[in-house]
């Protein structure tokens, strides 16, 4: 993993791992990892690609400045008894897709739910702390009983469910049982549900999320640092008034005035009356191309080098992409907005996802869609950045396997912001012992 990474004093375990961007996210806020797992070839293959190590059946704990210990394969076949009472942190982002609820009477849920190997690990460890993230989609009312049985779950990780009940009856348990302080303070957890946007946090994204922050209830924990610690640090308010101070373009001062006039038309006519003070301005996907956090620009891709070829004058995986197209529904990113949401597609699924316009004007205006500029897919690292991804971590496997691994991940910044509110929430807690 990256040298410049600081010292670790806690330590994590994750589950689903992916492409190691909660794994990079949470290591840089000081924990060391004792154990990753991921099903995924080609991301199993990025993760070792960046320095973890993979392992059998040994039981490895490391040492400062050890690998990470990474465990291929099914998480149903993971044994983690063996780190009970060593772990601060549990972080992962369990795959949901989809959970049938249109026949909640027959209970039917999708074997791909894995949130109940999350709870299996959390009765094998007892972390003091839990992160896991998922899409803003389980709130919608199809799914939202069953997200509120979830969260119930992970507060009372250890009334196990009998393998031959239906959910809801075990949730009617868990209700029946909510609120009473039933069983071991260590056993049960204190569960907090953030609904984030991550371009409220510094990613140039818009990617609305859910993250689920859980501590042990025997741990004396202060909710409102918790609060505090995880307040959103952009706005897009802030980022229109900077496109209209010029303080927005005084970064990029050599975009053209046409670009920039474009840009400028497009912005409502008045600011909210509620602009909060003290905010950044959202970053726009030219904010990362161009580099920030010590990033340096991306070269431009040549329009005659849209042919999947990798060239020694471009960074790794800055490889140009034919083909792409613009039509309804299917609509691309704007340079100075936010990216749309990474998906985990070849292209970014359809949508227009990983489709850009760039400064390039058309030879003439098209006339079916009135577009005035060239437009191409985004590269991979370019994609890479809009999830602020460091440019030095190498993604395993074809164009489509390192967009998939980008489009699960989690924001490295997001990822960040949290585990470091989780770390320094634990300092003041453990201080108070």
């Amino acid at each position: 993993m990256s040298d410049h990474l600081p010292p670790t004093r806690r330590t994590s375990v994750e589950l689903f791992a992916g492409g190691g961007g909660l794994a990079m996210a949470v290591h840089r806020a000081g924990f060391q990892p004792l154990l990753l797992n991921e099903f995924m070839k080609s991301a199993c293959d990025t993760l070792e690609a960046n320095g973890a190590s993979a392992r059998g059946e040994e039981e490895i704990i490391p040492g400062p400045g050890d690998p990470w210990p990474l465990v291929r394969g099914d998480v149903r076949d993971l044994k983690m008894g063996y780190l009970e009472g060593q772990v601060d942190l549990l972080a992962g982002g369990p795959p949901c897709q989809p959970f049938s609820l249109g026949g909640v009477g027959k209970g039917d849920e999708d074997r791909r739910n894995m949130f109940p190997e999350m709870f299996r690990a959390i009765r094998e460890i007892q972390p003091k702390a839990v992160i896991c993230e998922n899409v803003r989609g389980l709130l919608r009312p199809s799914f939202r009983p069953y997200f509120d049985y979830i969260l119930r779950e992970l507060a009372r990780p250890f009334e196990e469910r009998d393998p031959n009940a239906k959910w809801y009856e075990h949730d009617a348990t868990l209700r029946e049982r909510e609120g009473k302080n039933q069983g071991e303070s260590h056993e049960r957890y204190n569960v907090h549900r953030f609904e984030v946007n991550a371009a409220d946090y510094g990613v140039p994204q818009i990617r609305n999320r859910v993250i689920v922050v859980a501590f042990r209830a025997d741990l004396d924990i202060d909710e409102g640092l918790l609060t505090n610690l995880v307040r959103p640090t952009h706005s897009e308010e802030s980022l229109i008034k900077s496109l209209r101070d010029g303080s927005y373009w005084e970064r990029h001062p050599t975009v053209p005035k046409h670009v920039r006039a474009s840009a400028e038309a497009r912005l409502p006519n008045e600011l909210p009356i509620n602009l909060e003070d003290g905010l950044l301005p959202w970053r726009t996907l030219r904010d990362a191309i161009a580099g920030f956090d010590d990033q340096g620009p991306l070269p431009k891709v040549r329009w005659d080098q849209l042919d999947r070829a990798q060239y020694d004058s471009m960074p790794t995986d800055h490889i140009g992409w034919p083909d792409a197209r613009i039509y309804a529904g299917h609509t691309p990113n704007v340079l100075d907005r936010p990216a749309k949401t990474v998906k985990a597609g070849v292209h970014g699924v359809p949508g227009g996802e990983s489709v850009m316009l760039t400064d390039s004007l058309l030879r003439r205006i098209d006339p079916v869609t009135g577009q005035r500029y060239r437009h191409r897919y985004m590269t991979v690292r370019e994609a890479a950045r809009v999830m602020t991804f460091p440019d030095d971590w190498k993604l395993s496997g074809p164009r489509g396997e390192q967009m998939r691994q980008l489009g699960n991940a989690v924001p490295v910044t997001l990822g960040h912001r949290f585990a470091l509110a989780v770390a320094k929430v634990l300092d003041a807690a453990e201080s108070k012992v």
